[in-house]
């Protein structure tokens, strides 16, 4: 099995040669979000906040000014009564609320802009759904309802076009036409799949499954019922799983048998030959190398604020935050629990600047590279981090508890529509 995980990353990487420059999926974002595609658009950063229901939308470098607020659920009272008339339904919709919602309801975990600006495409965990909105009318063009009972973490191809979204109780990765909905494909995964990046120049979409995170039973010696937690890798060209990658076995030959193998965020290097990720309860990186197939590093990360009691972590997440810098020299990371951001030299290992932050819950390159963009779900900010110093530059207000953090764009002249709810 190792051979043949070992002969397929081989083959990723002999790929990946042909593609340096026109990937940045690595960053959180598609060249098309630059705007070069249709000039008629402008670059922005869409911040989604999941309690709220609203994604508010900035300037994506220098002052990072407010552009407009959008209504991500204008479909609320009709999605209530769908759900209030299905025992199943209300039974999971309030699940959520009770478990990963902290009391809350998740209507915005992620987010992508069309190519051409004109609409909005939002993941809605507590909606089991995927909508697109126009970013004119601020209504619903379409809405696909994912697989089981919750939509996570999405990502988009790299010519715009497509975005693939985790159902995460249904284990399976939805592929959607960006414009229509229409499913172009779908595969299965491990136990909740979590995050999805396209790699290649998008013949491959990544997926990590991160299993049972809010279950009681988080002593390491009842890790192993956390599910089965895997990479799986999805071929677009021949529409098949090519391999998975079980991080238990990488971890265990590389002395860490004590780490989770319950991949969080991840990030890759520019070139893709290098996968860096978070682990659940674990304030540090793991660095692995698809060539030898194996961990190579293991960065630790400094104590912060996060409890004693493993139970106390929100759905397992000590770190749930990772970006790199254009060069590939550096690493922003979000301490969630421990409600701090650094970055980190990837050469020498070391920390830059504590930065304390409240919760962070994602990390995001700014739009000129020189920065990092983190969500701060408890103080309702978003922060910027210098790369190169590693000093804050600033906070921005935003809405309640901001996640996700993506560059996009709108029209050119852009006014937010209308953002009443029904």
């Amino acid at each position: 099995m190792k051979a043949q995980n070992a002969e397929l990353c081989l083959k990723i990487v002999s790929i990946c040669t042909f593609c340096i420059g026109f990937m940045s999926s690595a960053h959180g974002y598609a060249n098309y979000d630059k705007g070069g595609e249709h000039p008629d658009t402008k670059q922005v950063m869409f911040v989604g906040n999941n309690w709220d229901g609203t994604v508010t939308v900035i300037e994506p470098e220098g002052a990072y000014s407010h552009v407009g607020r959008m209504n991500a659920i204008p479909d609320y009272e009709e999605r209530m009564k769908e759900i209030k008339g299905s025992p199943i339904r209300m039974f999971f919709f309030y699940g959520i609320r009770a478990t990963v919602g902290e009391g809350n309801d998740q209507f915005v975990d992620d987010m992508y802009s069309t190519p051409d600006g004109s609409a909005l495409v939002i993941s809605r965990p507590s909606f089991a759904d995927v909508v697109s909105i126009s970013l004119q009318t601020g209504k619903i063009n379409w809405r696909f309802p994912v697989e089981g009972y919750r939509a996570d973490h999405m990502a988009v191809s790299p010519d715009g076009r497509e975005v693939a979204v985790s159902a995460s109780t249904g284990n399976v990765v939805h592929l959607l036409d960006i414009y229509t909905g229409k499913e172009n494909g779908r595969f299965e995964t491990g136990d909740k799949p979590h995050e999805n990046k396209y790699i290649n120049g998008g013949r491959y979409v990544f997926n990590a499954a991160i299993g049972d995170v809010n279950t009681p039973f988080d002593a390491p010696w009842l890790d192993f019922t956390k599910g089965d937690r895997k990479i799986t890798i999805y071929d677009r060209e021949s529409k098949s799983v090519t391999n998975h990658i079980d991080m238990r076995d990488r971890l265990d030959a590389f002395g860490r048998k004590d780490l989770s193998d319950s991949i969080r965020p991840y990030t890759f290097s520019p070139d893709e030959k290098t996968l860096y990720f978070q682990v659940s309860f674990f304030n540090g990186v793991v660095e692995y190398d698809f060539a030898t197939d194996s961990i190579t590093r293991i960065i630790p990360l400094p104590e912060g604020a996060a409890p004693k009691s493993r139970v106390s972590y929100v759905n397992d997440s000590r770190h749930h935050g990772l970006s790199i810098n254009s060069d590939g020299t550096k690493l922003c990371v979000a301490g969630t629990m421990d409600e701090y951001a650094t970055i980190v030299d990837i050469s020498s290992g070391e920390t830059g600047p504590i930065i304390s932050a409240g919760k962070p819950y994602w990390a995001t390159e700014s739009a000129d590279g020189q920065a990092c963009v983190i969500s701060e779900s408890d103080t309702d900010v978003v922060t910027v981090i210098d790369f190169e110093s590693g000093e804050k530059i600033m906070s921005v207000d935003v809405g309640n508890h901001p996640q996700r953090v993506r560059l996009g764009v709108v029209p050119r002249g852009w006014q937010s529509p209308s953002e009443n709810r029904g």
